[in-house]
């Protein structure tokens, strides 16, 4: 058969020789570097002693014709890569995946003499007892190594080329299927044209999957395209890790520009400043600002973390008064493990001067949820449901298909329970009529279900007007500029743009609440007084829900003497019913359906109880200085009702119901039996007499049967006995005189507290005529900034 000389991007001679002995030292394959291992086929010239044909093609070398070829001792190869080229291609054909296993050195120069190729499966796992002893593994690898002896050993000869000393062909377990083979690790290759494919489709803003299913439209199968979504995962991962390393300096002179502009503008970077290789963080000066009013509740948003984006950028946002999205500071995530996360959230608090978000939302992810944990030991820590929502598209596909039902079901089972009682009686009967009891990552969730089922989140503030809406917080505020196409060098631009729309938002709300009045629907004071206090979008959010009380119901079905217990149910809707405690003399109200726990308003089910009692305005306990118009004035004092209508509103209110709750108790002791019915008949009579007397003298107060003018009469006489008989005053002085004495100290002290809550009035008064000045000032001036814009 005649020697032919075929192109190749690898040198492999095909023929017998022989070597030289030489003295070796013997390695073994754990000593080897990662680029000894690798699988990749370098290209060059091949020289063939034999009738078939050959060629390449993105799957690695494959015999054309002679399929039958195999290796046997003494072939020769132009260098070790195409030794290990060859065994590596006939191994595909065959269905077993090839590693290096060991060399040998000269001992002489150390260079390589000798390789050894085997099967994949050769050899047996070593557990080395001193790493895994104390150590619990938490992911156990299945095991790959049986001990198959197939392999191939090649040494180099005297002339420079390697040839083939033993060969094994025999193995000891089921060979794969050619349908199968593209899994095996050794033959796992992304080719050059599936890389440019990956990358165009990548930049399209396609993910993984979808980017798979093209390349098995496109070569025609799976088996066809040379690798798994998981090769084309990393690849597209370390594409734009790459991509990154070389633009992220423009990101860190823009931050530089920043800070020297402006010194209150906070930026740090993990590692080295000019060499950065972990994380970013910044945050300029309004968005410091904006967290001491509204860091309550704070999102970490990891949407642009996904393989889909080209950023893995995450944003801190949180809710303003007027329910818009607010930036906190921005992240650029160049490096995910659990403590690049800790130097994030701890340079944030930094950032944010050391105050800690009373909740935080994330997505859901465990390394993050470590991190949190971390450094939000009393934060309490929500997953976001709409990711988890959209996850469960994914990871429950098929039940979709198959039950389309089962979205609906499984929405109502998370949203509609109102206790906790109802979601563990919901949850069971769904998977079960599903079969999902054992789906793995169903379970996982559930596990999980404390941090992402509102009925046990309601318990804690996290600024949302409804328990059950979506967390749109989640994705939001930089919507529309950045997406799945945008790199770092338009990101810098699209940033400002953000801030800039986000601003001007802020300020068109600003003029419409300040500008502008809502309409009322009720002649009740409270929604006079709301809509005084609140901006528009939350006022109109509250009148919704003082609106719905039209249509409630309220009970009492308990009163321990302090807490007054009601039921709140829609008329003729008795089986679903909430309860709200209501102390009258603190004026403190809860409701079993923890809306103002969780939005910061109350909810219709508190309102109809305070319009049963008659309580006419707001409680000031009830008004969060976050949702109101005042919500960025730099007013400290404590916020209270201050015009003179809603205090005395308010005052009549507690003294109404005060009253009304004593009498109800005189009303029960009384009807006991006739002897004490008639003594409270009588009691009611002499208490008529004195109120209507008290009404009749406006300002005369009763006290021991005499009134105020009598103790004023004789207030200089009780002067004068106090001198005279001081000695002997407990012996002396009557009873009368005494009550003269506490009336006349309770009246100057009811002159100084009312001078003094005139003089608060008139501060506050002037203070909140500043302030509201002020924020017309700034409005103006941002109108006529973007006015001016505008023209230009």
């Amino acid at each position: 058969m005649e020697n032919e000389v075929i192109e190749f991007d690898i040198g492999i001679g095909i023929g017998i020789g022989g070597g030289g002995d030489e003295s070796v030292a013997i390695i073994d394959d754990d000593d080897l570097t990662d680029d000894s291992r690798s699988t990749g086929i370098n290209m060059g010239t091949i020289s063939g002693n034999g009738s078939g044909s050959f060629f390449m093609d993105s799957l690695g070398y494959v015999p054309e014709r002679d399929l039958g070829l195999e290796p046997c001792e003494g072939m020769e190869f132009e260098s070790e890569e195409a030794a290990k080229g060859f065994y590596n291609s006939y191994a595909r054909r065959v269905g077993f995946s090839t590693r290096v296993s060991s060399s040998r050195r000269s001992r002489k120069d150390g260079a390589i003499i000798q390789r050894s190729f085997v099967c994949a499966k050769e050899g047996f796992r070593n557990l080395n007892e001193k790493r895994t002893k104390y150590r619990e593994i938490k992911r156990p690898r299945t095991v790959t190594r049986v001990g198959c002896k197939a392999s191939m050993s090649v040494k180099i000869q005297d002339s420079g080329k390697w040839v083939v000393s033993t060969f094994v062909k025999e193995h000891n377990h089921e060979l794969v299927p050619p349908d199968q083979v593209h899994c095996l690790r050794s033959h796992r290759q992304i080719s050059g044209p599936a890389k440019t494919l990956i990358d165009t489709l990548q930049a399209a803003g396609m993910g993984p999957r979808r980017i798979m299913s093209a390349l098995i439209k496109e070569y025609g199968g799976i088996s066809k395209v040379g690798f798994t979504e998981v090769d084309c995962r990393n690849y597209m991962r370390n594409n734009r890790q790459r991509s990154l390393e070389g633009d992220i300096q423009l990101l860190l002179d823009y931050l530089r520009q920043m800070r020297a502009d402006n010194p209150s503008f906070f930026y740090a970077v993990q590692g080295d400043d000019e060499q950065c290789a972990g994380n970013v963080f910044w945050a300029d000066a309004k968005a410091r600002e904006n967290y001491t009013y509204f860091g309550d509740t704070v999102t970490f948003d990891t949407t642009y973390r996904s393989n889909r984006y080209r950023l893995p950028f995450a944003p801190f946002t949180g809710i303003n008064h007027h329910g818009q999205p607010v930036l906190f500071g921005c992240a650029f995530l160049l490096n995910e493990s659990e403590s690049s996360f800790i130097w994030l959230f701890e340079t944030w608090v930094s950032a944010m001067s050391g105050h800690l978000p009373v909740s935080i939302t994330t997505d859901h992810d465990t390394v993050i949820q470590s991190a949190i944990m971390h450094v939000f030991p009393d934060t309490r820590h929500r997953f976001c449901k709409w990711h988890i929502f959209k996850k469960c598209q994914e990871k429950l596909s098929h039940v979709f298909l198959q039950y389309p039902n089962f979205e609906a079901d499984f929405h109502k089972c998370v949203n509609l329970p109102d206790s906790v009682d109802e979601f563990e009686a919901c949850w069971l009967p769904l998977v079960d009529k599903y079969d999902l009891r054992d789906h793995e990552w169903l379970q996982a969730i559930y596990s999980s279900r404390k941090q992402w089922v509102p009925v046990y989140l309601r318990d804690t503030f996290f600024a949302e007007m409804s328990i059950t809406q979506r967390s749109d917080s989640m994705n939001s505020y930089f919507d529309g500029y950045v997406n799945a196409s945008t790199t770092l060098n338009q990101f810098v631009k699209l940033y400002e743009k953000a801030l800039e729309s986000r601003n001007e938002k802020e300020v068109k709300a600003d003029y419409d609440t300040m500008n502008t009045l809502p309409p009322l629907r009720t002649p009740s004071p409270m929604e006079k007084q709301a809509s005084e206090l609140y901006t528009r979008k939350i006022f109109l959010r509250f009148q919704e829900e003082l609106v719905g009380t039209l249509t409630l119901m309220a009970s009492e079905v308990e009163d321990d003497g302090e807490v007054t217990t009601y039921q709140v149910s829609k008329f003729g809707e008795d089986n679903k019913c909430y309860h709200v405690k209501f102390n009258v003399l603190e004026m403190r109200a809860t409701c079993s359906c923890c809306m103002f726990e969780f939005s910061g308003l109350l909810c219709r089910h508190v309102l109809a109880v305070f319009r049963v009692t008659n309580v006419l305005t707001l409680p000031s306990g009830y008004i969060l200085k976050r949702w109101t118009v005042n919500a960025k004035s730099s007013v400290i004092l404590e916020e209270r009702v201050n015009d003179a209508f809603s205090s005395y509103l308010e005052s009549h209110t507690v003294r109404y119901n005060t009253l009304r709750h004593e009498a109800f108790k005189f009303v029960e002791e009384g009807a006991e039996s006739v002897d004490t019915y008639n003594v409270a008949i009588s009691a009611l009579e002499e208490a008529a007499r004195k109120v209507a007397m008290a009404a009749k003298n406006e300002g005369r107060v009763m006290i021991n049967g005499r009134s105020r003018e009598d103790s004023r009469s004789n207030g200089t006489l009780t002067k004068r006995n106090t001198v005279n008989h001081h000695g002997s005053l407990d012996q002396n002085i009557s009873e009368d005189e005494k009550d003269r004495k506490i009336e006349q100290l309770n009246n100057e002290l009811e002159c100084a507290r009312r001078k003094c809550e005139a003089y608060r009035t008139n501060l506050l008064s002037v203070l909140r005529d500043i302030e509201d000045h002020k924020q017309q000032l700034s409005l103006k001036v941002q109108i006529m900034r973007y006015s001016m814009k505008d023209c230009l």
